[in-house]
C-alpha cells in the first residue's frame, strides 16, 4: 500500500510540472494597438491630450477654446 501512495505521488508531481513546464511555453497575447491613441501638446500650456479631445486650427493643437483664442490673439 506504501508503495502504491509513493507512485501516485511521483505521477502527481510529474502532472503539475509538465503543466507547469507547458505554461510557461506558451507566449502571453500582443496587445492590440487599437484601443491606442496619439497624444498631442497644447501650444500655449504644454498639456498633453489625445488627439481626438485636441482642437486643431492652422496646423496647431490646443487643450481648450480659450487657449485657441490666446495664441491666436
Amino acid at each position: 500500500m506504501l508503495k502504491l501512495l509513493i507512485w501516485l505521488a511521483i505521477a502527481l508531481l510529474a502532472v503539475f510540472w509538465f503543466r507547469a513546464s507547458r505554461r510557461k511555453q506558451v507566449a502571453p497575447p500582443r496587445e492590440d494597438r487599437a484601443g491606442v491613441e496619439d497624444m498631442v501638446r497644447c501650444q500655449v500650456c504644454g498639456v498633453n491630450l489625445p488627439r481626438s479631445e485636441a482642437i486643431l486650427s492652422r496646423g496647431r493643437f490646443y487643450c481648450s477654446p480659450e487657449h485657441q483664442q490666446q495664441d491666436h490673439g
